[in-house]
């Protein structure tokens, strides 16, 4: 976790991509977060969201890049690529991340963070830790949260009144809330 990181233009536009893949996901009904690989020389190589409301909890979309680089890329070409993501990974992504051999990660909000405002509302806590990086996977360069510089974390139902997002209730209904909304915002602070 590097607070004091202050991330390129290019990098905030891939921060931004993240977030409209995030956004993608809820509105298909799933989690928010959205991650990207994208290579030493600037292109996207791979972008993918979460995906785990069919049951499957490990599809995120940390853990779908680490199964493409498996494939995809020889161990010179991961360690030079960057993954941006929404959120931090969860300790079973960046353990994926440490065994796959990527490079550097960015991302916008942190584990605590999530849990923290997780908590706040009341929600129930994810089944496993909220761990940095860098506890699971030691040798991967982690440059977050970028969040509180940055790139804001926000919440909210289509009339603009801030409510609980349906995932976090712990009931999973989302036709409980008006629009159950729990997204990264894209604006800049």
């Amino acid at each position: 976790m590097t607070e004091s990181y202050q991330p390129t233009a290019t990098e905030l536009n891939h921060l931004r991509h993240c977030i409209e893949v995030a956004r993608e996901a809820l509105d298909d009904g799933d989690e928010p977060f959205g991650s990207l690989l994208v290579s030493a020389s600037g292109e996207v190589l791979f972008a993918d969201r979460n995906r785990v409301k069919g049951g499957d909890a490990t599809r995120h979309p940390e853990f779908e890049i680490d199964r493409w680089v498996a494939a995809n890329l020889t161990p010179a070409e991961r360690s030079e690529c960057t993954v941006y993501t929404s959120g931090e990974r969860c300790p079973m992504c960046a353990a994926a991340h440490g065994w796959v051999g990527l490079g550097r990660i960015i991302y916008a909000a942190s584990s605590a963070q999530l849990a923290r405002w997780i908590a706040e509302w009341g929600g129930t806590p994810g089944p496993v830790a909220a761990l940095p990086i860098g506890e699971g996977a030691p040798g991967v360069v982690a440059l977050g949260p970028l969040l509180s510089s940055k790139l804001r974390f926000g919440r909210y139902t289509g009339e603009g009144a801030h409510q609980r997002p349906a995932w976090a209730n712990g009931s999973g209904e989302a036709g409980q809330l008006t629009f159950n909304v729990f997204t990264l915002c894209r604006r800049l602070v």
